[in-house]
């Protein structure tokens, strides 16, 4: 699964860290989600998406790969 964290982080001048702080995650979880590591539980998209004003199917994208 990809994700634009890292863009919607960027038009809202967060970092990393202060995106962590905000849905109660290490700063590691962040950086290992935008790198296409870890794929976050329903409840952590959820969380994510609403700190960054989005959707979670709009953050969040599901990849062929993911199908098989």
């Amino acid at each position: 699964m990809k994700n634009i964290i890292k863009v919607e982080r960027a038009r809202l001048n967060l970092t990393q860290a202060e995106l962590a702080e905000k849905v109660k995650v290490a700063r590691q979880t962040i950086i290992a989600i935008e790198a296409d590591k870890f794929v976050p539980s329903t409840v952590l998209a959820f969380k994510i998406a609403r700190v960054l004003n989005c959707k979670a199917d709009d953050i969040f994208e599901l990849e062929d790969s993911d199908w098989l």
